[in-house]
């Protein structure tokens, strides 16, 4: 069976409050050997995998494991749920907040680095996050994760 996992794709207003769609979404960079050095598509919301809570509760829990503080007591409105070319969905929540994304405290995984070494580092699962320009985020975000972006974009179009 598919990985089932869930998101926040958190924004904030930049500019003029009567433009809806001058916002930054948050995204945190990939940790770990693989990422380091990249960023074209090597960003991600938060989010990661459940089975026994709701898809926001696991959303909510995943932005405080993957950034080090709790997600913001704000509305959150689901976006929809996205299917990855592997198989893998992800149910993406919106919420408009600020927060501090320069001093992250991501929590870890192990891996074993270098390959076929016998060694096993842990490296964190993201290792800096950035408040970025929904116009510039759609390169830097992984491909699965774009049509969200564009339902943000939608939903915020909507609203006026």
């Amino acid at each position: 069976m598919a990985e089932t996992s869930a998101g926040i794709l958190l924004h904030r207003r930049r500019g003029a409050a009567s433009d809806p769609l001058d916002v930054e979404v948050l995204l945190g960079h990939m940790g770990g050997p693989f990422w380091r050095g990249r960023d074209a598509a090597a960003w991600s919301l938060p989010k990661g995998a459940f089975t026994d809570e709701t898809p926001l509760d696991a959303a909510r829990r995943e932005f405080a494991e993957e950034l080090g503080s709790p997600a913001p007591d704000v509305p959150y409105v689901e976006l929809g749920v996205f299917r990855y070319t592997s198989g893998k969905t992800v149910t993406v929540f919106a919420g408009e907040a600020d927060f501090d994304a320069t001093a992250i405290t991501s929590n870890t995984f192990e891996l074993e680095w270098p390959p076929r070494s016998g060694r096993r580092q842990a490296f964190p699962e993201l290792d800096a996050a950035a408040w970025v320009p929904i116009a510039d985020a759609r390169p830097r975000l992984v491909k699965g994760q774009r049509p969200a972006l564009d339902a943000l974009h939608a939903l915020l179009a909507q609203r006026g």
